[in-house]
């Protein structure tokens, strides 16, 4: 009853949960029970792509919620879930163990290689899968709410705000890119064997992350659909429009964009700790300015201010990606970046704006 109140005349919805329900009981049953020589197989190979689809789509709702809904362009989301991925691969690394190259008990191939004499006290409790599971969701949060405090109380927004989001991420890369921050350097994290005992290798776990993803996602999607359609939502929308009417009739506007901003960098911080085991590496790269501009393109060519519409566009374009970079890599930047003008001049609301037009002139006519 709660998932119809939510998606009451919402069919994009609905739509969108049907397709990840029919992709949860599909790509399992093609990977593993259909043989490899069917035209019906599904390669692992492929699993494993989908499933970072699906940790893309998580991420581009997180930046949806605070974005198309209260008005906030962060162009820094990427470091939330670039966080949320180290989280995840501390903890793959510790569950290395002597196995590493260089067979320590406890220390990281990367840190005995560097002379490093004992754990660092920020690694202290990675061994254990909740302690990481928290840090997967307070690290992104905190770091979301202490710059979303200072920044909103200071009244800074538009441009201003993007530009130190942007600002955020880039001083995070090159102090992760650093040996002596004891995260990797520039090779970052990588070398996983299990997760939860389980081989990372084996087309069973490939297909439990995939599955937990998509749940994770239709999960997140829901929750945020909570939020946008709740009492509190409405004041968040109220402050995207018209943000100095709604403080003049008495609305702490600040403690309402903390805190849709940090529910927003703690679901994007699930999205990288779900991405890292099924890529298999984390490094400052992901930090990349670049990556927080591109995910702009994903929401706003999908549909901002529709959370399935962010989704589809993560998927569409991340598509086009895989593609390009395989055939013709030298292109895709400029193809992204005529994304970027073809969707800010011809479809301001994406693609499933221009969806929503065919249909009610179909229904008109």
């Amino acid at each position: 009853m709660l998932i119809s109140r939510l998606l009451d005349h919402e069919k994009g919805g609905w739509a969108f949960l049907a397709v990840l329900l029919a992709a949860i009981v599909v790509v399992p049953i093609a990977n593993l029970l259909i043989p490899e020589d069917s035209v019906f197989h599904l390669s692992t190979y492929m699993v494993t792509l989908l499933g970072k689809y699906l940790c893309y789509a998580l991420l581009a709702i997180a930046l949806d919620l605070v974005w198309g809904y209260c008005g906030i362009l962060s162009l820094g989301h990427g470091a939330f879930f670039a966080l949320g991925g180290y989280a995840m691969g501390m903890y793959l690394m510790r569950q290395v163990g002597s196995r590493g190259v260089y067979g320590h008990p406890e220390l990281p191939d990367f840190m005995v290689f560097l002379d490093w004499d004992s754990l660092p006290w920020y690694w202290l409790g990675f061994d254990q899968f909740w302690f990481a599971m928290l840090m997967v969701m307070l690290v992104p949060g905190l770091l979301a709410f202490v710059f979303g405090w200072l920044a909103f109380r200071s009244r800074v927004s538009g441009v201003y705000l993007s530009i130190m989001t942007q600002a955020l991420t880039y001083a995070l890369m090159l102090a992760f890119f650093r040996n002596e921050m004891g995260f990797g350097g520039n090779n970052g994290l990588t070398d996983f064997k299990d997760i939860l005992g389980s081989s990372l290798q084996t087309d069973f776990t490939r297909i439990v992350l995939f599955v937990s993803s998509a749940v994770a996602l239709a999960a997140g999607y829901l929750l945020c659909r909570y939020i946008v359609t709740s009492k509190l939502g409405r004041v968040v929308t109220a402050v995207r429009d018209a943000e100095a009417r709604t403080r003049f009739i008495g609305y702490r506007v600040e403690f309402y964009q903390v805190w849709i901003f940090t529910v927003s960098a703690v679901i994007a911080g699930i999205a990288g700790a779900l991405y890292v085991p099924q890529v298999g590496i984390i490094n400052p790269s992901e930090f990349q300015p670049l990556n927080s501009i591109e995910l702009v393109v994903w929401v706003a060519l999908g549909g901002r201010g529709t959370l399935y519409g962010a989704a589809l566009g993560a998927g569409l374009v991340n598509y086009v990606k895989t593609i390009l970079t395989g055939a013709l890599p030298e292109i895709w930047l400029f193809v992204l970046g005529t994304l970027f003008v073809v969707v800010t001049v011809f479809l301001p609301k994406g693609v499933v704006g221009v969806w929503h037009q065919l249909r009610s002139r179909g229904t008109h006519d």
